[in-house]
């Protein structure tokens, strides 16, 4: 059963437009760049780009599929843009991002996916920005293993893909996705390169009951995945899946400590949280984990 829309005091947040915000939009304007963080209506938007990070969206801005929670356009694609690596490269020098986060829209329309893309964007910002870390979050390139391995080849530090919701809900709002094989793309991705880090994300409000949430948070662990976000799933328009449950800063903090408790490097669990939000202090606290233990 659907609620209402109004927001809680908890999910209001101020409108952006700082200094920085100005300026890293005029700069992604500049380079034709795309970010997931206009195109998926994100709430941290203000507050991301003013600390001067952002989640680059690269293979284009229409999707492939129809997710009903999504506010990414979806539909056909058209070509591909071979000089994105290089313009996204040399964006990420000139922002002198310690952290780049890098994702897509689903291309199942190339063969690989785009794979060959996202191992592009690894390589040219190395080559750039030796320092900076780099963070992927990708699709499930339809569980084909060479695609995983050439993104796992180029060596990101961090290996992102949303479960997104509990099994029972899955099918219903990601009717293209497939539940058992995105866990089966964590653990391999693992395999690939034991030193990155893995990590996946998750909404809650679609239906889902506690005991859900918390079976598939052990399911990620199960496929040895390190890091998860929790977010409050917020009803893009009224044409997509229904909002279910506002869960309080309470819950959410007892998902946090759930998930403390099974063995995660480490969660970040809040209304407003969004897969790539403070990424760069989910990876810190990942490799601190790995050296401790």
């Amino acid at each position: 059963m659907a609620i209402e829309r109004k927001l809680p005091p908890w999910l209001k947040v101020p409108m952006p437009g700082g200094p920085k915000y100005i300026e890293l939009k005029e700069i992604l304007r500049g380079e034709q760049l795309n970010t997931v963080c206009e195109e998926a209506h994100c709430p941290n938007i203000g507050e991301c780009w003013e600390r001067g990070t952002a989640t680059f969206m690269i293979l284009g801005d229409i999707c492939t599929r129809a997710c009903s929670y999504c506010a990414v356009t979806s539909g056909t694609p058209v070509g591909l843009d071979l000089q994105e690596p290089l313009r996204l490269a040399e964006t990420v020098k000139r922002l002198d991002l310690s952290y780049a986060v890098i994702t897509s829209v689903d291309r199942d329309d190339l063969p690989d996916g785009g794979a060959f893309i996202y191992a592009q964007c690894i390589t040219q910002i190395r080559k750039r920005s030796p320092g900076s870390k780099i963070e992927v979050l990708i699709p499930d390139f339809q569980g084909d293993p060479s695609a995983l391995a050439s993104v796992m080849e180029a060596g990101p530090d961090t290996l992102n893909h949303n479960i997104e919701t509990v099994r029972r809900v899955f099918r219903r709002v990601r009717p293209k996705g497939d539940y058992d094989l995105s866990l089966r793309l964590l653990k391999q991705a693992k395999h690939l390169n034991p030193n990155a880090v893995t990590k996946s994300g998750m909404m809650v409000g679609l239906g889902e009951t506690w005991d859900e949430i918390l079976e598939t948070m052990q399911d990620l662990r199960d496929a040895d995945c390190e890091l998860l976000t929790i977010g409050q799933y917020l009803r893009p328009t009224p044409k997509h899946t229904p909002l279910v449950k506002w869960y309080t800063p309470g819950e959410f903090d007892e998902l946090r400590l759930e998930g403390e408790s099974m063995g995660f490097s480490h969660i970040a669990s809040g209304p407003l949280v969004r897969s790539s939000y403070h990424a760069d202090e989910q990876h810190s606290a990942a490799t601190a984990h790995m050296v401790l233990g």
